[in-house]
Formats: structure tokens, C-alpha cells, sequence
């Protein structure tokens, strides 16, 4: 045995993971708002590209443009015709203002800047005054600091009120102890909290509390209600969630009818007064696949042109400015038109790798969007990636982020992925299936017959389905529903 360098020949198969092959990848697992914001910045990045608007039909210099492969609508079954795509209509040019014109004089109400009429602008003049615009929604933070500016005279009351205001959280809670911010500003504590229980009182009542029972207390003192038995009920809020009525009334002394009352004069309080302040707007669910019902029977599949990011390449221009192109940038336009064809074949790739996915999680799940939620089956990635010959890691990216609008609701593709659980007679039954009995059953227990852990185990393995009462327990609590001890006080407490 000698040791010693030498040369050998071995042949093995490895995976090189190219750039390319790296953003192929990416692009499967974005979001549409993601995937509209890369194509974006590659836009910005790419002469050779550009996104397509339509054709106008104006004159001047033709291109010669080749359409991307694009995301093109599909259908299930495939025999069905594709979605058609709608051109946009050219733009009227916007009128020209008199040299003589006063600018000075005139208010600009909000029209477009650059002359384009969007969404229904019109070009003619807009004689509407200032007087006619509504005042923006204000935010919290601005409504409460126009009342510290009153309610404060000395400098540092209002430096401290307005660090109390910026540390309030969206609910209108403090989000810090007052002993941080008097360390923090080096103030007095008294004084901090002098401060503060004067902006309790600010609108809304109940902003600047540290705990729930402090908001409440302010809102019910403003209504001149905070007597000692309810100030006792306050303490003990613990009890009122566990509807631990009897110990309630003993600790306020007071009888079941008066409790109630307070019971009830404390649900018509506010717990988050600075919710009332959220003006930024829910951004919409915007599902990357429709899905409607065909006349025959059926579905029929196509995917969101509004999601589509659809994009050109410009070979017109690339041939016009490769005439001239010599070394480094005849090897730059090389290299961008081949991130543009890559782009454009990634792009069609994705569109239709979405789409058959998507068709065989339908043709899977046939029965729930027939009958519900009830014949929902157990389904693993597996299952789908075997079908359509994809590996598991590729149809988990196809799946993630993206939402199919069905005649039942706009769904999550991952909503379709579920655990079985074993049948009585061997048939396996979805998890979520079984939660949602769950959730049924306990919505039709009666008042004097609430529903324990066990016998909803008895009742659910008569209907075929074999769990254990540890699994009722963990659905159950993934549900956010009581225990039946929890329960029963509740449907026997008053109204």
C-alpha cells in the first residue's frame, strides 16, 4: 500500500443549480403583489422589456413586438376555450391650458399630473372649490395631540404627553410602564402619572391605560357609574370569564338581577377605544385562480389576468440598436435579451405549473365544492405531486401564497392539504372535515346538555369517524372553544 497522488476517472450525476434555475424556483413560490414587484423591477432593469398595455392602434414607429409566452388562461376540463385577453384603449391627450392662464388663482383638486385620465378623471375644468374637498380621516396619534396642545400649558407636561401618545399601541393601550418612560425622560413618576390620568379622560375615554380594568374604569367614571360594586366587579374580571356568578355577587353584595345589569353596562364599553382610529384599509385578497361551475357540470379553471404580469420583448429595438453595438455592449444586449426570453418562458412556466396543480387539487376535492366542507378528503402533497409528475418540494412552492376563488369562497391551495384520520370501517375522514363537525356539534348542544370531550367521541365515532378524546381536546382548543365546564356557565349565566 503506497500513499501518493494519482489520477482517476469517475462519471456521477449531480444537479447544478444555475442562477437561472435559482429564479425559476423564486418565482413558483411568490405571491401574485410579489411577482408583480419583481417583474417591476426586472422592467426597470431590462431595455428589451416592457410591459404590455395593449395596442393602441396609433401611428408612428411600428414594433415588431413577440408577445411573451404568457400566463394564459387555461380550463378544466381542457377541451374549453381559453380566457380572452382585453386590450386597453388608448388614452386621450389632454387639452392644452392657455399661455395667459392664472396658475395662481387656480386649485388643483386632484387630478392626474401628467395628463392622463385615470380611473374616470375627466380633462375638463374642475370649477369645485376648496371649501367642496373633505377633510382627510386623522389619525389617533393627531386627534389626541390636538388635545394635549390644549389641555397643557407648560413644556414639559406636553413632552410628556406626547411621548405617552407615541408609545400607544393600535387598541389605545400604553406600551410601556410609566417608571420606564419617568427613567427614560427623567422626570418625576407622580408627575407621569398626573399627566397621564389626565389624558384617561381625553376622547376617547380609555386611552392611556395600562390594563383593561383601568380603561373600563375610566370609560364607566366618565358616565358618573363607577361605584364600589362595580369598582369590585373590575377587580375581579378573572371570575367574570370563568362566569363564576356566584362568587361575583358575594364580593360586590349585590343580588343576581343587579349583577346582571352590571354585567351588562360593562359590555356596552368600549375595550379598544383607539380601534375606532383605523383608517388604513384591509388590503383585498386578490385570488390568483377562478373558478366558476360550467352549464354541463363541472368546473372550469383560468387564472386571474388581474395577477398576470404580462410582459414584451422589444425585438424591434434590439435590432435597431445592435446595428451600431460593438465588444461590451453587443455582450450586454446578448445577455439581456436572454434574461428576457428566460423571463418570459419562467413566467409561462409558472402560469401553467399553477394550473395543473391547481386542476388536480379540484379533481381531488370534487366533493367540496359540491356539497361542502363535509366531504372534504385527506390529501398530502404526494398524492398531487404524483399525478402530475412534480416532485413534493415543487407543487409545496406552487401552493403556498396563492388563492383560488370557488363558488364556496376564496380558499388558500394549502387549505386543501389535510391529515387523515381513521374511519370505524376503514374509510379515512379529513381532519378538517372532523373539526367542523366539531365546531357543528357544539353550536347545536342544547343549554341544559352541553357536550363534554367523551361524548363527542361517541358521537362522532357513530357517525364512522375513530379519534381519541385527546384529539377532540387539541381541535377543540384549536377552535377556541371552551371546555364544556366553561360552557355551561355561560349558557346558564343571564343575558
Amino acid at each position: 500500500m503506497t500513499i501518493g497522488p494519482r489520477l482517476e476517472i469517475r462519471q456521477s450525476t449531480t444537479l447544478v443549480m444555475t442562477p437561472q434555475l435559482r429564479q425559476a424556483i423564486k418565482l413558483l413560490q411568490l405571491s401574485n403583489l410579489d411577482l408583480a414587484t419583481y417583474v417591476s423591477e426586472e422592467l426597470e432593469r431590462n431595455p428589451l422589456l416592457e410591459r404590455d398595455e395593449g395596442q393602441d392602434g396609433a401611428g408612428g414607429d411600428t414594433q415588431v413586438d413577440i408577445p411573451a409566452l404568457d400566463q394564459r388562461a387555461d380550463s378544466l376540463p381542457p377541451e374549453a376555450d381559453a380566457a380572452a385577453l382585453v386590450s386597453s384603449e388608448a388614452l386621450p391627450a389632454p387639452e392644452t391650458a392657455p399661455l395667459d392662464a392664472e396658475h395662481a388663482e387656480t386649485y388643483d383638486a386632484g387630478g392626474p399630473a401628467d395628463g392622463a385620465g385615470r380611473n374616470g378623471a375627466s380633462f375638463e375644468p374642475d370649477e369645485r372649490g376648496i371649501e367642496n374637498v373633505a377633510e382627510g380621516p386623522r389619525s389617533l396619534r393627531e386627534y389626541l395631540s390636538e388635545q394635549l396642545r390644549l389641555a397643557f400649558e407648560k413644556p414639559s407636561e406636553r413632552l410628556i404627553g406626547a411621548h405617552l401618545i407615541a408609545l400607544l399601541d393600535p387598541a389605545g393601550r400604553l406600551s410601556a410602564e410609566p417608571a420606564a418612560l419617568a427613567a427614560a425622560l427623567g422626570a418625576p413618576l407622580e408627575e407621569i402619572e398626573r399627566v397621564r390620568m389626565r389624558m384617561l379622560q381625553f376622547d376617547p375615554v380609555g386611552c392611556f391605560a395600562c390594563d383593561l380594568r383601568e380603561c373600563l374604569a375610566a370609560q364607566l367614571a366618565e358616565r358618573n357609574r363607577l361605584d364600589p360594586a362595580m369598582a369590585a366587579l373590575l377587580d375581579h374580571l378573572d371570575l367574570l370569564a370563568r362566569r363564576e356568578m356566584q362568587e361575583l355577587r358575594e364580593i360586590c353584595g349585590v343580588d343576581a338581577e343587579d349583577l346582571a345589569d352590571m354585567v351588562a353596562e360593562l359590555r356596552r364599553l368600549d375595550p379598544k377605544p383607539g380601534t375606532r382610529f383605523d383608517t388604513e384599509p384591509l388590503a383585498p385578497l386578490v385570488p390568483d385562480i377562478l373558478m366558476r361551475r360550467e352549464e354541463g357540470g363541472g368546473f372550469r379553471l383560468e387564472l386571474n389576468p388581474d395577477t398576470l404580469p404580462r410582459v414584451l420583448i422589444n425585438h424591434a429595438f434590439h435590432a435597431r440598436i445592435s446595428i451600431g453595438a460593438r465588444g461590451a455592449e453587443r455582450s450586454f444586449l446578448a445577455e439581456r435579451l436572454a434574461a428576457a426570453n428566460w423571463l418570459v418562458r419562467s413566467l409561462e412556466q409558472r402560469a401553467e405549473t399553477i394550473l395543473k396543480v391547481a386542476a388536480e387539487i379540484v379533481r381531488r376535492q370534487n366533493g367540496f365544492f359540491e356539497h361542502g366542507i363535509g366531504h372534504l378528503r385527506p390529501l398530502i402533497l404526494r398524492d398531487v405531486a404524483e399525478m402530475v409528475e412534480m416532485h413534493e418540494s415543487t407543487v409545496s412552492r406552487v401552493t403556498a401564497n396563492k388563492y383560488i376563488a370557488t363558488p364556496r369562497g376564496i380558499f388558500e391551495l394549502k387549505y386543501f392539504f389535510t391529515t387523515a384520520i381513521a374511519g370505524v370501517d376503514g374509510e379515512a375522514h379529513s381532519a378538517e372535515a372532523v373539526r367542523q363537525r366539531i365546531r357543528v356539534l357544539v353550536e347545536g348542544e342544547a343549554p341544559d346538555s352541553v357536550l363534554s370531550d367523551d361524548a363527542i367521541v361517541t358521537m362522532l365515532r357513530r357517525e364512522g369517524v375513530d379519534i381519541a378524546r385527546r384529539t377532540v381536546a387539541k381541535y377543540r382548543e384549536a377552535l377556541r372553544i371552551p371546555s364544556s365546564v366553561q360552557r355551561r356557565r355561560e349558557k346558564m349565566a343571564p343575558a
